[in-house]
């Protein structure tokens, strides 16, 4: 332990030290006092949310708020693309997620995708993305991942990871590969509980590593922590507080030099169970650099909590005052690589405004029934709605709905759930034909039910399924998405309309 004099002369450096290792997120669409404040302080990240953003300029104008307080600053965001987007939270993406572009399986289009979607951050002033999901989609019910993973096949994941990471770093933004060891094998969201993923190493070697190993060979510079249970690796802490498997596994086996960033601290499986001062301390002992909160808790107190506790942690003997140091130099560091990174910044991509359209055409895959006849009139939408996951939220619009009532003026639309759903769709319908947008039929019995109804008595219902299509396709046509991002929805309206 470090004697009491030292620290007592390092007071304002371990007080900069841990501030630096926090990854807060605030609200309103311009930086508060308190973080420009604390900015001065030492704090060196800052996380974005939906909340945070209106238009590309204003982001623009946020992070450029930011960098006149630190210029080194590490601004970072939760943008998969896909279900998943905060930079056009209000209006779904101009990305498909990971799960249409594995169905693609076109590993030089995940790196464009990956580089425009890298560009357009960069354009406005974002340096670190907290993506890609590596996770392989081992549980189809996984109520949290689905289609934000490339797929069910490990060598695809890795192939797409490792293009991914590529893609977005070419742009000068760094990628936050996650939810290390993997969170595919789940049937709890870890917003709610911690998951726990009972298989043998030689499983997790061969299934769930492999595609971290291969986000690690393409150089990514972060990597983001799961809160769940992997007892073959460590049966008392899941992964976030598990100094076996951030410092044992992925620095000492894996060879990992870059961040290790903890996913959300103020989620269930965390903040339920240790508390957030706790979890956090726990965190930095077991090898991550740095804390994300803010996706709930964001305000200064949050920020003044987990400093005072890392601080206090440090003076109590239980971290060691070196650990604190390693992690706050490795955020500087990668503060320094996205500083000399964004130098070529957005302007090192050639811009592909089409590309997320041209990937989720190339997705969807048809599949014609019996009634097949094409579709020329207006239709009734019928968007068959489960309870979005925390991660997408329910702000973001899905469903083909906007693109069809373009393309087929008089078209009507409604959201239904629930066991009645398929009788108010036949009686909100009328005279229209069906169209039913459903998100992961297999998971939801109420929705199977209601397409049974719906298919029985109109046979000429059109199915279209915008989460992992895992139920047999049905319908006088089938279409799957593989995800619900607004090109999606284009994609699928276009073919709809095609017949």
């Amino acid at each position: 332990m470090t004697n009491r004099s030292t620290l007592t002369r390092g007071t304002d450096t371990l007080t900069r030290d841990a501030l630096t290792v926090l990854q807060p997120g605030f609200t309103g669409t311009s930086a508060p006092d308190w973080l420009l404040r604390r900015l001065g302080e030492g704090l060196a990240s800052v996380g974005l949310f939906g909340r945070n953003i209106a238009t590309p300029e204003q982001l623009a104008a946020l992070t450029a708020q930011l960098r006149a307080e630190r210029g080194d600053v590490l601004v970072a965001i939760d943008e998969e693309g896909g279900d998943v987007t905060r930079l056009e939270v209000r209006t779904g993406s101009s990305f498909p997620g990971n799960h249409a572009l594995g169905a693609v399986d076109d590993a030089a289009l995940t790196r464009s995708v990956a580089a425009e979607l890298g560009r357009r951050l960069a354009e406005c002033g974002v340096n670190l993305n907290w993506a890609p999901s590596a996770d392989v989609n081992a549980n189809p019910d996984n109520p949290v991942i689905g289609v934000r993973s490339f797929g069910a096949d490990t060598t695809l994941v890795a192939r797409h990871t490792a293009a991914y990471v590529e893609g977005l770093q070419s742009a000068g933004v760094a990628a936050c590969t996650k939810h290390f060891p993997g969170h595919g094998d789940t049937a709890v969201d870890s917003h709610h509980d911690v998951p726990r993923i009972d298989v043998d190493l030689d499983v997790l070697h061969a299934r769930d590593l492999a595609p971290f190993r291969a986000a690690i060979a393409a150089g990514s510079r972060a990597v983001m922590s799961a809160h769940i249970l992997v007892p073959a690796l460590d049966p008392e802490y899941p992964a976030t507080l598990s100094r076996r498997i951030l410092t044992g596994l992925l620095r000492e086996e894996f060879g990992y030099e870059g961040l290790i960033v903890t996913d959300g601290m103020e989620m269930k499986a965390i903040s339920g169970t240790y508390g957030i001062e706790r979890g956090s301390v726990l965190a930095i002992a077991a090898g991550a650099d740095a804390i994300c909160v803010g996706g709930g808790l964001a305000d200064d107190d949050t920020v003044l909590r987990l400093r005072d506790a890392l601080v206090g942690a440090v003076r109590s003997g239980e971290l060691p005052e070196e650990r604190l140091a390693d992690a706050a130099e490795r955020v500087r560091a990668l503060s320094k690589w996205t500083a000399a990174s964004g130098r070529g910044g957005a302007g090192a991509v050639e811009r592909d405004p089409e590309v997320g359209l041209v990937a989720a055409r190339r997705a969807v895959t048809v599949t014609r029934g019996e009634q097949a006849a094409p579709v020329t009139g207006p239709v009734h939408v019928a968007a068959f709605s489960p309870v979005a996951n925390i991660a997408v939220g329910d702000e973001t619009p899905w469903g083909v709905a906007a693109e069809l009532e373009r393309l087929l003026p008089g078209t009507t639309t409604g959201s239904y759930t629930g066991p009645d759903a398929g009788p108010a769709v036949l009686a909100a319908a009328g005279e229209r034909r069906v169209v039913a947008v459903v998100r992961d039929e297999h998971r939801h019995p109420w929705m199977g039910r209601a397409l049974d109804d719906l298919l029985g008595a109109r046979p000429d219902t059109v199915v279209v399924e915008m989460g992992v299509p895992r139920a047999a396709p049905r319908g006088a046509l089938h279409i799957a998405t593989y995800g619900a991002a607004r090109v999606c929805g284009v994609a699928a309206a276009e073919a709809i309309t095609r017949g």
